[in-house]
C-alpha cells in the first residue's frame, strides 16, 4: 500500500510537495475504504484517492510523478535513447536544480528465497515499510542523469531506515543482505546514466531486483482514458482473455441501460467486438456503441486486473464519458474486501465530478491549484484542521472554501 509520494522540480511542481495519506488512528472505518499499510500494522490508508482542482492545476502531474517512478524502477534499462521522459519546472532558477522523487510503501522486508516461500505458503514473514528516493541532475534545462538512488527500509516500521541500497553520484552502488552485490558488481560498471539499479539488476536475474521489478509490474495506468488510448489493443487483449470477458457482461449489465452482452469475433481485420442489445434484432459493432460504454470497456481490463492482483490503478480523468452515478459504483469496487478486493489493491485517480465527492471521505481527497506564477501545490483535506466529519464536501468545495476551484471572470 502507498501512503507517501514526495515532488520537487517535475513539471509543474516546482518547490517540494509531500503529500502523506497515512489515515488518523481514530477514524472509524464501516465501509472499508482503509487497509493497513502492510500485513499487522495499525497505520492505514485509503484505498482510493481522488485529485481535484482546476484544468491545468497539476493533477495529472500528480499522476505522472507516481507513473514516472513507477516506469523508471521497472523499464528503464530498456530504455533505447538518452535523457528522461520527464520535465522539469520552466522557469529560469529550476534550469539547474535537480528532480527529486520519492515514495513510501508496504512490504515484506526480508526477500531471500526461504522468506518468500514462507509468504506464499501464508506463513508469518515480517513486514515494514519501503522508502524509495531519485535525484535527477538537470542541466541547462534537461534531465541529464540520475545522481542518486536509494532504497531503505524500516522493520515494522519503527526505529531508523535501514538501507537495502544505495548509489551514489558517481554511479557506485552499495548493497546489503536484502540486496547483495555479490555475482552482479560487474553491473555496476555498465550501468547507464537514466536507468534504475532495480531495472538494470532485473534484467541479469537479480533476485530481489526481479522482486521489485515485478511489484512495479502491478501497477497499472491510464493517463487519457478520452481520446487516446489504442482501442485496438484493448480489443485485442479482451480476444486472448475469455474470462475478463465473462466478468464484463456481468457487470455492463448493470452500467449500460440495454446491453445484454458483448462478445468478439475474429474478421479479416481482427478482432471485432459485438453487442446484443435488448429490443434490436442485430448485433451492433464497437464503432456504433456510446462513448460511454466503450469507455467503461477500456477501463474494465485494467480495474479488474488490479484488483486481481493487488496492485496499483493510476487513471487520469476518470470521469470522463462515465456517467456520475456510475463513478462511485467503480470506487466501491475497491472497498469490497470480500469479493472484489480481497488483495487490498488502491486506485490513484483525478476527476472533475463534484457530485463525487458525496460518496468520498476528507482522507480520499486530494487537492491541487496553481498560484500566480504556475507553480502546483498540493495537500490533502486532512490537512485541513476546520473540516468536520459530517460536512458537505460538494457544497463546500464548489463554493470555494477548500479552494482548487476554477476563478472565473
Amino acid at each position: 500500500m502507498l501512503y507517501r509520494l514526495e515532488i520537487e522540480n517535475f513539471f509543474s511542481i516546482r518547490d517540494p510537495q509531500i503529500l502523506d495519506v497515512i489515515v488518523a488512528p481514530n477514524v472509524s472505518d464501516p465501509d472499508a475504504r482503509y487497509c493497513p499499510i502492510f500485513e499487522g500494522s495499525e497505520l492505514r490508508a485509503p484505498k482510493v484517492l481522488a485529485l481535484y482542482g482546476p484544468n491545468a492545476s497539476g493533477k495529472t502531474t500528480v499522476l505522472r510523478a507516481l507513473e514516472f517512478i513507477v516506469s523508471f524502477v521497472r523499464d528503464s534499462s530498456q530504455r533505447t535513447v538518452p535523457g528522461f521522459s520527464c520535465e522539469r519546472f520552466n522557469d529560469e532558477p529550476s534550469r539547474w536544480r535537480p528532480i527529486r522523487l520519492a515514495i513510501e510503501f508496504g512490504g515484506v522486508m526480508d526477500f531471500t528465497v526461504e522468506v518468500r516461500e514462507r509468504a506464499e505458503q501464508g506463513e508469518p514473514v515480517q513486514h515494514g515499510v519501503y522508502r524509495y528516493e531519485l535525484e535527477i541532475e538537470v542541466e541547462d534545462g534537461a534531465p541529464h542523469r540520475v545522481t542518486s538512488e536509494i532504497l531503505r527500509q524500516k522493520p515494522g516500521a519503527k526505529g531508523k531506515w535501514q538501507r537495502v541500497f544505495e548509489r551514489d553520484q558517481s554511479g557506485d552502488v552499495v548493497g546489503s543482505k536484502s540486496f547483495p552485490l555479490s555475482g552482479y558488481r560487474h553491473l555496476i560498471n555498465t550501468l547507464r546514466p537514466n536507468a534504475s539499479v532495480i531495472s538494470s539488476f532485473a534484467m541479469f536475474q537479480h533476485p530481489t531486483a526481479q522482486l521489485f521489478q515485478e511489484a512495479a509490474r502491478k501497477v497499472l495506468s491510464i493517463m487519457a482514458i478520452g481520446g487516446t488510448i489504442d482501442d485496438a489493443a484493448v480489443i485485442e487483449f479482451l480476444a486472448q482473455r475469455p474470462d475478463l470477458v465473462e466478468m464484463l457482461n456481468r457487470d455492463l449489465k448493470r452500467v449500460d441501460v440495454g446491453v445484454e452482452a458483448m462478445r468478439i469475433e475474429r474478421g479479416s481485420n481482427g478482432p471485432m467486438p459485438m453487442f446484443r442489445h435488448e429490443g434490436l434484432q442485430v448485433e451492433m459493432p464497437w464503432i456504433l456503441e456510446s462513448h460511454g460504454t466503450r469507455t467503461f470497456i477500456r477501463l474494465f481490463p485494467l480495474l479488474a486486473m488490479t484488483l486481481g492482483q493487488g496492485g496499483i490503478a493510476i487513471i487520469d480523468e476518470f470521469d470522463v464519458m462515465i456517467h456520475p452515478l456510475v463513478l462511485p459504483e467503480l470506487l466501491r469496487w475497491f472497498y469490497d474486501k470480500e469479493q472484489r478486493n480481497p488483495l487490498d489493491a488502491q486506485i490513484w485517480l483525478s476527476c472533475h465530478s463534484a457530485s463525487l465527492l458525496d460518496d468520498l471521505t476528507k482522507e480520499e481527497v486530494i487537492l491541487c491549484e496553481k498560484d500566480h506564477q504556475g507553480r502546483t501545490q498540493i495537500f490533502s483535506l486532512m490537512d485541513m484542521k476546520s473540516i468536520r466529519r459530517d460536512d458537505n464536501l460538494y457544497r463546500k468545495y464548489l463554493s470555494g472554501v477548500y479552494g482548487a476551484v476554477p476563478q472565473i471572470g
